[in-house]
C-alpha cells in the first residue's frame, strides 16, 4: 500500500512529541516532517546530527506513526549544498523516510547545481533515498518552475535518485494567472517519486493555504489522478501559520496555530482523503 502522509507543516511551533501525538489522536498513520528556513521553526544544521536524528526516531516509533517523506527544501546550487544537504539526507534515512523534497535552484545557480546534483544523488541512492525536487513557490525563477521544465529537468540530469515532488499550490503563487496549477500537476506525475496536494485561496493580500477541496485548485481532478496512480505516494500540504504575499514572498503568523484549529484541519484533511482513499 503506498504512503499517503500529512505534513507536521500544519504545527509549526510545537515541540515534535507533541505534533506526533496529536496527529496520531486525529487518525494519521504516516507523518511529513517539515525543516524549511523561513517556512518553519528557525533551526540550525545541528538538528540534523545523528544524535538529534535517534531522538526523533525514538519520539515517531513512541507514536506508531511512520516516516516516508520528509522537506528540507534548500537551493541544491548553494556553494555548500552538498555537506549541508547530505546531512538532511541522513536525517531524513533515519527517520525511515524513503523521499527528501528540496527545491532545485534558482536559474542563476544553474552550473553549481549540476556539479551538486551528481555526488547528491549519489548519496541519496546509498541512503535508499530519493531527492523529489519541488517547484518553488516564491516567484523567483528557478530551474523547475513548471512540469514541463520540470520533467525537462530530471530527463537531462538522468540521475535515478532525483525525481519531483510537484506541488500545485505553489504553482499558484509562482505563475499566477498563467498556469493551470490542477493540469500542470496532473502532466508533472510521471516524473514525480511524491507529490504535494495542497490548496490556497487568494484574497487582496495574496495566498492562504485551505484544506484540499476548500480552496481555487481544482483538488478533484488532481485527486482523481492520484487515485488512477497507485504507485504515487503523496502528502497534503497545509501550512496553517504562513501565507504568501502579494509578491509570494512567505510570512509566518507571530504564534503557532491553536491546537483545536490544527486538529479540525487535520481531521477535514483526513475526512476529504477518506472519499477517496478509504483506507488512509
Amino acid at each position: 500500500m503506498r504512503a499517503i502522509s500529512i505534513s507536521a507543516a500544519p504545527y509549526d511551533g510545537y515541540e515534535f512529541p507533541r505534533v506526533l501525538d496529536s496527529m496520531a489522536g486525529c487518525g494519521v498513520r504516516h507523518v511529513e516532517p517539515a525543516f524549511i528556513v523561513g517556512y518553519t521553526e528557525p533551526f540550525g544544521e545541528d538538528t540534523f546530527l545523528p544524535a538529534n536524528a535517534r531522538r526523533y526516531r525514538a519520539w515517531l516509533d513512541a507514536s506508531g506513526l511512520r516516516c516516508y517523506a520528509f522537506s528540507s527544501h534548500i537551493d541544491l546550487g548553494r556553494d555548500d549544498a552538498i555537506p549541508v544537504f547530505k546531512g538532511r539526507m541522513d536525517f531524513a534515512a533515519a527517520l525511515g523516510a524513503k523521499v527528501i523534497a528540496t527545491n532545485a535552484a534558482l536559474r542563476s545557480n544553474r552550473d553549481r547545481f549540476l556539479s551538486n546534483i551528481g555526488p547528491l544523488a549519489e548519496h541519496a541512492a546509498s541512503l535508499g533515498l530519493t531527492i523529489g525536487l519541488e517547484n518553488p513557490g516564491n516567484g523567483e525563477a528557478n530551474l523547475f518552475n513548471d512540469a514541463a521544465g520540470g520533467l525537462a529537468l530530471i530527463e537531462q540530469l538522468g540521475l535515478p535518485a532525483v525525481r519531483l515532488n510537484y506541488d500545485p499550490g505553489n504553482t499558484m503563487s509562482h505563475r499566477p494567472g498563467r498556469i493551470d496549477a490542477a493540469q500542470d500537476a496532473i502532466a508533472a506525475m510521471p516524473g514525480c517519486a511524491h507529490f504535494h496536494l495542497k490548496d490556497v485561496r487568494r484574497d487582496a493580500e495574496g495566498w492562504s493555504f485551505t484544506v484540499p477541496g476548500q480552496g481555487e485548485i481544482d483538488c478533484r481532478a488532481i485527486t482523481g489522478a492520484l487515485k488512477d496512480r497507485p504507485d504515487l505516494p503523496f502528502a497534503i500540504e497545509l501550512p496553517l501559520r504562513m501565507r504568501r504575499r502579494n509578491d509570494a514572498q512567505p510570512v509566518r503568523a507571530a504564534e503557532p496555530v491553536p491546537l483545536p484549529e490544527i486538529e479540525a484541519a487535520m481531521r477535514a484533511c483526513l475526512a476529504y482523503l477518506r472519499r477517496w482513499f478509504p483506507d488512509v
